[in-house]
């Protein structure tokens, strides 16, 4: 508790990222014990009306609420970014200590490898893979899954060629710790700062490429009603009613602010002397 006071006190941005941030994941988390009403009952209120302190984001075509729609959006689009972020992270930090402990060719093939899947564009990626398997979550949370892959490894695997040949790692083979155990025990810990900022900004970039998909019509179907279908949904009636889309963007662009928030500042207090003038 009192590491988490010091760094809200050091940086007040990065702690209403992580506020607003929390605030959004309960939010989706609780929403279908909280008494917001049911988000597929049609007619709940008129067709198009406006927000209002009964309805604060309006009603959509079907006089359904749209804020326990957009509730339940939160839930599916942090749930699909968080499942496949925690999937490429576990891969990827492996993946990059092995890339640079071994080194050698297997070094020199999974960083040229990754640098192929980094420069390959999601959309193009999206359509590929809703064109083998179909549209849906399964085609958005493989695409975040090879979108988000190169990024841990590439970072894991810098951090991790500038601590091979240390001094703690040579104790630890000379004790005859094993290949696994050197870099599970011995590097891991030491990586894992590095991992914790990726994290944050792979979620705001798991975030966008569902809510991109989805938009698309390649990510969520219907009945799910994720922030980019909603967005999809609201973008056909802008003109006469833009609180469809307004209320879907506004949550989506909070989101990601917050989270990248969160990681610039987990970044600086993990870094203490990045930004730092010497005095």
């Amino acid at each position: 508790m009192k590491t988490v006071l010091r760094f809200a006190r050091r940086d007040h941005l990065a702690a209403a990222g992580g506020l607003v941030l929390l605030a959004l994941l309960l939010l989706g988390a609780l929403g279908p014990w909280l008494p917001l009403g049911d988000p597929d009952q049609i007619g709940a209120g008129p067709r198009f009306a406006a927000p209002s302190w009964a309805m604060p984001f309006g009603t959509d075509e079907l006089g359904r609420d749209l804020l326990p729609r957009v509730v339940r959006g939160i839930r599916a689009t942090f749930v699909l970014a968080l499942a496949s972020v925690c999937g490429t992270a576990i891969l990827g930090t492996l993946i990059g200590l092995y890339a640079a402990y071994v080194g050698r060719w297997v070094d020199t093939v999974i960083a040229r490898a990754m640098d192929i899947m980094f420069a390959f564009p999601a959309l193009m990626l999206g359509l590929l893979v809703a064109a083998v398997v179909g549209p849906g979550s399964i085609s958005a949370l493989a695409v975040i899954l090879f979108a988000t892959l190169p990024l841990f490894v590439r970072v894991v695997r810098s951090v991790t060629l500038g601590m091979v040949g240390r001094g703690f790692v040579t104790a630890a083979e000379v004790a005859g710790a094993s290949r696994l155990r050197v870099m599970l025990v011995h590097l891991l810990p030491n990586v894992l700062g590095a991992v914790l900022v990726q994290f944050t900004y792979a979620v705001s970039i798991g975030i966008l490429i569902e809510s991109g998909l989805s938009f698309l019509g390649l990510g969520s179907q219907p009945p799910e009603s994720s922030l980019g279908a909603l967005l999809r949904l609201g973008s056909v009636y802008l003109t006469i009613a833009p609180w469809l889309a307004l209320s879907a963007g506004v949550v989506l662009a909070l989101s990601i602010v917050a989270v990248n928030l969160l990681g610039d500042g987990l970044r600086d207090a993990l870094e203490p002397l990045r930004g730092r003038r010497l005095r």
